[in-house]
């Protein structure tokens, strides 16, 4: 029986995609459920699989064409298939060939993790899959990398990039690569250009001295992760409720401009920069005055393995009144974050570094963080913005003021 494979649904504000990758080609046997192709959006990377055990028969679309929703990209003809008879009369590859075989050809891997499993130089070998019928899953490969690393950097050990034979290189060449932007690389291209273009944007800044919420953390992390099943006490749960209590206080950061109106927004969903092999991307924490610390860190937490394993909804990344950039974990010292539209500011945070400060006319030394505030300043006054932050301030310095909303 002919099927039609169609495009996914693509949500409103997606208007089309690319194929990525057809992890099948015509004329191969498929089983049900089997992944056939990535397509691949400006926000997330959809998987379209096989609807019946069958043979993919032909393509509509290849990769790097673009493609509409429910869109026809490939023929499909179901019915049950011997897969064991192209490989006993495939000719038997020799040992060195055998030994060079992608991941993919390895174990069943769809082709996200095998770009994962490729960039890590991992083999399917030695990644144990979770999926269906033993197939390796994105989540299956960061764990095994996170594994591998510490074996990878144990001294005496050469990387495995350096251990590949390569080509010699003239003396005085130089060499050049040139790939392919993706269509997530792309859109952030457009919306920081946008942000830059059509906005009046401003930054202050400010420091904060970390040294209460590192005894806080610290006096109390145990106790914190016992309680709540595992979960770590960090950082950023105490900047999103100081963020979510200054916002109340000042609406006109929590606003919008659309058109020739101004939005003030009676809920606080704040969206976390989580950088990703593919890009920047920011899922949001809805109504975060509701979530409770622990809730707060679970959730970030969850956003972050997801977001390394391409698995973020496109609605998980929509919205948004407010959003917090930590450059800090990176190792960045003071930087200005550019506004994330059609939000009116952004909050940056930065590393945590011990400078010698004056403390009642005494010299001691704390562990001081830069604060920067990005602003739209059509619609924030400088008076806005900075009492904005400083309240964010004096609540990092007394988190009690968290606690009793002062």
């Amino acid at each position: 029986m002919a099927i039609e494979i169609k495009a996914p649904q693509f949500p409103e504000s997606v208007a089309d995609g690319s194929i990525a990758t057809w992890h099948k080609q015509p004329g191969e046997p498929v089983s049900r459920d089997e992944l056939l192709v990535d397509i691949e959006t400006d926000k997330v990377v959809l998987e379209v699989v096989a609807p019946a055990d069958g043979t993919l028969t032909s393509l509509v679309k290849n990769e790097g064409d673009t493609v509409l929703s429910l869109e026809v990209i490939a023929q499909f003809e179901a019915g049950a298939v011997d897969q064991a008879a192209p490989a006993e009369a495939a000719p038997q590859a020799p040992a060195a060939e055998s030994a060079e075989q992608s991941p993919s050809e390895d174990a069943p891997m769809s082709p996200a993790a095998r770009r994962l499993a490729e960039e890590a130089n991992l083999t399917a070998a030695a990644i144990q899959g979770t999926g269906k019928g033993g197939r390796i899953t994105k989540e299956d490969v960061v764990k095994a990398a996170s594994t591998a690393a510490p074996a990878q950097s144990a001294p005496g050990m050469i990387p495995a990039e350096s251990s590949a034979a390569a080509a010699p290189v003239a003396a005085g060449a130089r060499t050049e690569k040139r790939v392919p932007m993706t269509r997530l690389r792309k859109r952030i291209a457009e919306r920081l250009l946008e942000a830059t273009n059509e906005t009046a944007m401003l930054t202050t800044f400010n420091e904060v001295n970390m040294k209460p919420i590192m005894d806080l953390r610290k006096r109390y992390k145990d106790q914190f992760e016992k309680t709540h099943n595992g979960t770590r006490l960090g950082f950023m749960s105490f900047f999103v409720k100081a963020a979510t209590e200054a916002l109340k206080r000042q609406p006109e950061v929590n606003a919008s401009i659309d058109g020739d109106d101004i939005v003030y927004h009676g809920y606080q969903d704040i969206g976390v920069a989580v950088s990703s092999n593919r890009g920047l991307v920011v899922p949001v924490l809805r109504d975060t005055g509701r979530m409770s610390l622990a809730g707060i860190e679970s959730t970030i937490r969850d956003f972050g393995e997801r977001a390394q394993a391409g698995q973020l909804g496109i609605d998980e990344m929509q919205g948004g009144t407010f959003t917090i950039s930590n450059g800090g974990v990176f190792g960045s010292l003071m930087s200005t974050p550019i506004l994330n539209l059609p939000q009116a500011a952004i909050l940056g945070m930065h590393k945590i570094q011990e400078r010698p400060m004056a403390v009642n006319g005494k010299v001691e030394i704390l562990p001081m963080m830069y604060l920067a505030l990005s602003y739209d300043h059509r619609l924030i006054d400088g008076k806005e913005a900075v009492t904005f932050l400083v309240a964010i301030k004096d609540m990092l310095e007394d988190p009690a003021r968290i606690l009793l909303e002062l």
